[in-house]
């Protein structure tokens, strides 16, 4: 099939190389000069493990191609992927500005018929929006379907989750739209998931936000193990083995963050007020998450002595997670500005995130020096095989607040550090 991707970000340029590896033709459309020249170079203007050699590979190959020529894209292909952001609007709704202005220009250059595929997270009755969208746009009526196929990519393994599904959701309306979507994943041994297109657009925010749930309530859950002097991650070992529950997001920390979550559970919040009927579990969710900084920023307070002011905080990691160069809604740039607040010192480092608006230091060695502790914030395995005993030397207290649980208690506190994890006794 000739597909066309529109938006070339991670789920964008993902999904493309995806069908590229499995013998589609795909162009990927960006207004975005910047953007497409790198791509079309072979370089990654993000930071996604695996991805940049796949994008080598098919340029070279010719079987990938980026573009700005909308007109051109949208005529040659024959199944469009709408792949664009979906940022949180006014009232905590998704803003779809960029989605509507796709469908409109789709509509207008559209020549024969094509299935235009949403992989973009939107709210429910979006589908239909998009469908009217395109209409009012068309010089003349010209047959088409509109698709809902949400995607269900982490960042830091888009390229794993792409290749080895759980599922596909195909939300369609008629069979002609179901026959393309099927051809297109013949090659994915994962179940398919065929449905309308509102239950395909509630199946992703219903995801999200039920991921949401459980770091919360983990979270909330660690400031009464806390209290108890109960370690966590005993807790979360021990329920994370009944198959009912399973031990994924079930990691206390600092909260989640990133493009999708604080996204989607706000947006699902939005869409069940609107039906009068409000999810107020969610709405806890959000609060536990908003309050799980506070909580660590009390604990860090009173160890240091209840005043920051003069105080030197090395702050190791600024992605929200490993393996991504993603800082949007970072529970480590909510700390730091927290601790600035404070009139603290603060000390930067990340393997991979750069240019965040603060210097930051090349080393971690540098990064620590003169430092009265350190806070764990992105769970990178760097930062696991660090040589503590050699770091300790350089710092001016040793305090170790590990914002992930990602390091073993008992041999930092062996090497002379004073540890606090979260709830991690």
């Amino acid at each position: 099939m000739k597909i066309l991707i529109v938006g070339t970000g991670y789920v964008g340029t993902t999904t493309g190389l995806i069908f590229c590896k499995i013998g589609h033709q795909v162009t990927g459309l960006d207004l975005d000069e910047r953007k497409i020249n790198a791509l079309q170079a072979g370089k990654l203007y993000f930071y996604e493990p695996g991805l940049e050699d796949l994008l080598t590979k098919h340029v070279s190959a010719q079987n990938i191609r980026f573009t700005t020529d909308t007109e051109k894209a949208v005529k040659e292909n024959d199944v469009i992927f709408i792949c664009v952001g979906t940022p949180l609007g006014p009232q905590g709704k998704a803003d779809l500005t960029f989605v509507k202005n796709v469908a409109g220009t789709i509509g207008r250059y559209m020549n024969h018929y094509k299935v235009i595929v949403t992989k973009s997270t939107v709210p429910v009755g979006t589908a239909e929006k998009v469908t009217n969208w395109i209409k009012e746009n068309q010089p003349s009526p010209i047959p088409f379907d509109v698709v809902s196929n949400p995607e269900f990519l982490r960042e830091g393994s888009a390229l794993h989750d792409a290749l080895n599904p759980d599922r596909i959701v195909i939300g369609a309306s008629s069979d002609r739209a179901r026959a393309v979507m099927r051809e297109l994943y013949k090659d994915f041994q994962c179940p398919i998931i065929e449905t309308n297109p509102q239950a395909s657009e509630m199946i992703k925010y219903a995801a999200n936000s039920f991921l949401a749930m459980k770091i919360s309530f983990i979270n909330e859950l660690a400031r009464v193990c806390d209290a108890l002097g109960i370690n966590v991650n005993d807790i979360s070992t021990g329920i994370g083995l009944d198959h009912r529950i399973g031990p994924h997001f079930l990691r206390a920390g600092m909260g989640f963050g990133g493009s999708c979550f604080p996204k989607d559970v706000n947006a699902l919040i939005q869409t069940s007020k609107e039906t009068g009927r409000p999810l107020s579990i969610l709405e806890k969710v959000v609060q536990v998450n908003d309050e799980q900084q506070l909580y660590f920023m009390k604990k860090i307070r009173q160890v240091l002595g209840g005043n920051l002011e003069n105080k030197t905080i090395a702050v190791l990691g600024l992605a929200f997670k490993a393996n991504t160069d993603d800082t949007r809604e970072s529970p480590s740039l909510i700390l730091i500005e927290k601790l600035r607040g404070e009139q603290a010192a603060v000390q930067v480092h990340d393997p991979v995130v750069k240019s965040v608006g603060f210097m930051q230091f090349s080393t971690v060695e540098e990064t620590v020096k003169g430092a009265d502790a350190v806070i764990l914030c992105t769970d990178w395995d760097d930062y696991k095989t660090l040589d503590w005993a050699a770091l300790k030397q350089l710092m001016k207290q040793p305090i170790i607040f590990d914002g992930r649980n990602m390091l073993n208690k008992t041999k930092i506190e062996e090497l002379g550090f004073r540890y606090l994890g979260v709830a991690n006794h």
